[in-house]
């Protein structure tokens, strides 16, 4: 049997989510806990693994089992034996074909900045900090050049391994409640550090280090030693994961928001 479950994580504890020797990671603490659910060994499947500090509201994967188990176990189960920093939100049986990268069809990320010049105490590793006053209309202006199909060479990192730079870029919005910055992007897959690097451009422009159309001018040098500073991984959220309606998976999210 095939299962399908999302995942709430706090990214701040863990090495990422991909499992490594010696050091602690979400895939390691999540197969561990359904292992015992299972009573056998399980490996699980993820929609994108995310890097050291990063978080999901709803992280995606699938994992077979030879155990027969309600929903409501395999959820209640597994986040028994869970850290609190991670959580199943929900499980449910799927086709033997459903796999949780190869199929999604979209996915949609949240940086969240706050932007004040003082350092936020209770915020630590939740959100990244930008002290210099920044212009949301003109970070909202530059966004919209990365829409469509681009090659994103610029905006990975070198030592990403992803076959081809090309991606579609659904949606970037960037709005602002109070002192929060919220940037929300939404493509087909992503390349490592893709999000940090095109919110590491869109803050430069906030600030008037860089005019609108630099984004656009990144995108065309097809080189990363042209996008500047790649933004930290506190504030980054993986909160959606789309497939096809066969599938009927449950989109409720719990969107980070503090302003």
């Amino acid at each position: 049997m095939r299962i399908a479950a999302g995942i709430e994580y706090d990214g701040r504890p863990y090495c990422g989510w991909q499992i490594q020797n010696g050091v602690r990671t979400v895939q390691k603490e999540v197969e561990k806990a359904l292992s015992k659910v299972a009573n056998h060994p399980v490996q699980v499947i993820c929609a994108g693994r995310t890097d050291t500090g990063v978080h999901a509201a709803n992280q995606v994967i699938h994992f077979d089992t030879t155990a027969m188990r309600s929903d409501y176990s395999w959820v209640r189960g597994a986040n028994t034996h869970l850290p609190e920093s991670i959580c199943l939100t929900w499980a449910k049986p799927v086709n033997d074909n459903f796999h949780a990268r190869f199929m999604a069809r979209r996915r949609c990320y949240r940086y969240i900045i706050i932007n004040r010049s003082v350092r936020p105490a209770f915020l630590v590793g939740k959100v990244a900090r930008q002290y210099r006053p920044l212009d949301v209309v003109r970070m909202a202006e530059a966004a919209q050049h990365l829409i469509g199909e681009h090659d994103f060479t610029s905006y990975r990192a070198q030592a990403c391994q992803a076959k081809s730079p090309v991606r579609d870029m659904q949606r970037i919005d960037v709005t602002r409640s109070g002192e929060f910055i919220y940037l929300d992007i939404c493509a087909n897959a992503f390349l490592h550090h893709m999000v940090r690097n095109i919110a590491g451009v869109l803050m430069t422009i906030g600030a008037g280090k860089k005019p609108v159309d630099w984004t656009k001018e990144v995108l065309e040098y097809r080189d990363r030693r042209e996008a500047g500073m790649t933004a930290p991984a506190a504030g980054l959220y993986l909160v959606s994961v789309s497939y096809d309606a066969e599938f009927d998976l449950p989109d409720s999210i719990l969107l980070p928001s503090y302003g």
